[in-house]
């Protein structure tokens, strides 16, 4: 086991560190925006009108992605939800306006690249990920993407060999129940609370915190300005303030 050290706030006794991967190992902002643009339009085309408030609840705030916002932090499942919640809003029956939002999600799928080849790491992440499985810590991702999604990314980006769990979010249970991250941890045979979890949402926060995790890092890239964070044990704005003791 091992001591971890974050500015000023220190964690004892950590076998384990499960991370976010959207916002937290992958800089996603760009993929997240273009698809939520080609979401919309699909659905606009077919519903006129409905383009710009659903904009609105993905998160898209004029040149950049709201990290708070549903894009950023919901699941696959919550985003569809959301957007035939909308279409049915129009007048439309559920099942009409489910299929739409089906429909219009996977046409968006096939139009985009896939996200784990174009969701470059952020800088230096794949350095302190060596430096963390090399001390003897097991390596996690427990993500509101697909398992497949994660699958993806970390194969695109060659960290096999370094992240014993990838896990996605394809039940019914979503971020922040408790109970994702009490079954990361039993798929890594590792106790909870000598775990830590690094994120970059309050969906992390709460899930991690409510599941007796030994501490919450928040992380929110190249700025000091996180007060959606603020309920972390402490806020990074770089992984490489995460270091070994």
């Amino acid at each position: 086991m091992k001591t971890i050290t974050c500015k000023e706030k220190i964690f004892h006794n950590i076998e384990a560190i499960i991370f976010d991967k959207d916002g937290t190992l992958a800089d996603s902002e760009s993929f997240l925006r273009e698809l939520a643009f080609k979401r919309a339009r699909l659905i606009d085309a077919q519903i006129p009108g409905t383009g710009e408030p659903l904009l609105m609840a993905f998160g898209v705030e004029e040149n950049r992605l709201n990290p708070t916002g549903l894009m950023a932090v919901g699941s696959h499942h919550e985003n569809l939800i959301v957007s035939a919640g909308y279409i049915a809003e129009t007048g439309r029956t559920w099942f009409e306006s489910l299929t739409i939002a089906k429909k219009s999600f996977q046409e968006a799928d096939k139009a985009l690249p896939n996200r784990g080849n174009i969701s470059p790491l952020f800088t230096g992440s794949l350095e302190v990920l060596e430096t963390l499985f090399s001390a003897g810590l097991k390596l996690g991702i427990l993500s509101a993407d697909s398992t497949q999604g994660v699958t993806n990314f970390v194969e695109n980006h060659q960290l096999r060999p370094y992240i014993e769990l990838i896990m996605g979010v394809d039940s019914g249970l979503s971020k922040p129940d408790p109970r994702l991250f009490l079954q990361a941890c039993e798929t890594m045979n590792v106790s909870p609370e000598k775990t830590l979890m690094i994120g970059d949402s309050q969906g992390d926060i709460a899930m991690a915190k409510n599941a007796g995790a030994a501490g919450v890092i928040g992380i929110c890239w190249h700025t000091s300005s996180a007060n959606h964070l603020n309920t972390a044990d402490v806020i990074i704005s770089d992984l490489a303030m995460v270091h070994l003791d």
